[in-house]
């Protein structure tokens, strides 16, 4: 069995996919402590670290793996200050964006035969410094190579092609010290997107405020769906009843706005149609807010796959078909977490205060797509054999 340590392991993607494909994680290093409690949850058998990773010595890992080392090192270093989502968060330059010198680090530490780094695409342009022309791409390639992970190659994939139903696109570098022959992960010829209907097919509905769950499955099942529930795939238990189903809480005014939105539309597009005295009313009676946020309220397409999952998911969709938010469950089919993934870690819902804890809806938009580690578990199987 292929031996792993999972570096900014969040609460558990990558693990995930890469237990399905057949790997064994050993070490885990994660700082928020959510994500961590969530993570000893799903994969008790990983000794997981709940530290900065900077902090993180040999004692506390080289214990828990084989004398000769490890075969994969994956390190999904945070984004933020990658990413272009929000309006301000490129003209951050911190230390963080110099956090994937851990990974080398850890890579290095337990003699890793292949390390994974993954990122948003944005890395990609992304300077060292405002005044600078040096990206950190870059730096990260030139101290691969000055650490001995001389043989890498670099590639963005899209987590739908690999049956993923949201359009989520990420950057990979994969990276030897050995001569070994790097590929990425290739769809399959059969390929077939994944729709939102496909992904929520057999939860129910649940209607905000009345405080229920929905335990129970409506008996209907998509391909997708009894994947996502197939414990032999996953090498995980069987499910016995859905969970996290839960109904949200909301004010009349944003149910009212909710009911304004078509399939397809945000926030954005009922700020374009009303105009005028029509949407000062409707500011005023709170329907709609006094400020325009460009990615909030986009009602999904039930017939098409949704857009990226973030952490701010809670905020950014509304169901295809009911007035409300989408649930915990509902967002974890975006990413493709099996059914039986118990999100217990953290509080069901935080405000986006600072980064020392995740609510679950946080949680998960962060992950990497179990089903795209699983594609990537297969691809390195392959090459190390």
């Amino acid at each position: 069995m292929l031996t792993h340590i999972d570096c900014f392991s969040g609460p558990g993607g990558i693990c995930t996919g890469l237990h399905a494909a057949g790997f064994e994680t050993k070490v885990a290093i994660e700082y928020i402590e959510s994500c961590v409690d969530t993570y000893k949850k799903n994969h008790p058998e990983v000794h997981v670290i709940h530290s900065d990773i900077r902090d993180v010595t040999e004692e506390q890992v080289l214990p828990y793996i084989p004398e000769q080392g490890v075969d994969l090192v994956t390190s999904g270093m945070p984004c933020e200050t990658f990413s272009t989502a929000g309006n301000t968060s490129r003209s951050f330059y911190d230390d963080r964006q110099f956090l994937f010198r851990e990974g080398i680090r850890i890579a290095q530490m337990t003699n890793a035969r292949l390390l994974l780094f993954e990122n948003v695409p944005a890395i990609t342009t992304k300077r060292v410094a405002k005044e600078s022309k040096e990206l950190i791409v870059d730096v990260l390639k030139r101290e691969l190579e000055e650490a001995g992970y001389k043989n890498y190659i670099e590639v963005v994939l899209k987590a739908d092609e690999f049956g993923v139903p949201q359009r989520r696109n990420r950057f990979f570098i994969l990276a030897s010290k050995e001569d070994l022959v790097l590929e990425a992960p290739t769809p399959k010829k059969e390929h077939v997107e994944v729709t939102v209907e496909q992904a929520f097919a057999g939860l129910k509905n649940v209607k905000p405020n009345s405080g229920k769950d929905e335990r129970q499955y409506t008996g209907k099942e998509s391909d997708y769906t009894r994947l996502l529930k197939d414990a032999e795939f996953w090498k995980r238990e069987a499910v016995t009843e859905c969970t996290y189903q839960t109904a949200m809480k909301h004010r009349q005014c944003t149910l009212q706005r909710f009911s304004l939105l078509k399939q397809g539309e945000s926030l954005k597009d009922l700020f374009d149609r009303y105009q005028g005295e029509e949407r000062e009313k409707l500011q005023k009676s709170r329907i709609l807010p006094k400020k325009m946020f460009i990615k909030r309220n986009y009602r999904l397409i039930s017939k098409e796959t949704a857009p990226t999952v973030t952490s701010h998911c809670l905020d950014e969709f509304v169901h295809p078909k009911y007035d409300r938010a989408l649930t915990v469950r509902e967002c974890a089919r975006l990413q493709s977490f099996p059914d039986s993934y118990d999100f217990c870690g953290g509080p069901y819902i935080i405000p986006h205060i600072d980064r020392t804890t995740q609510d679950k809806y946080e949680q998960i938009g962060d992950a990497v797509p179990p089903l795209l580690a699983y594609a990537w578990g297969e691809k390195i199987k392959e090459i190390l054999s």
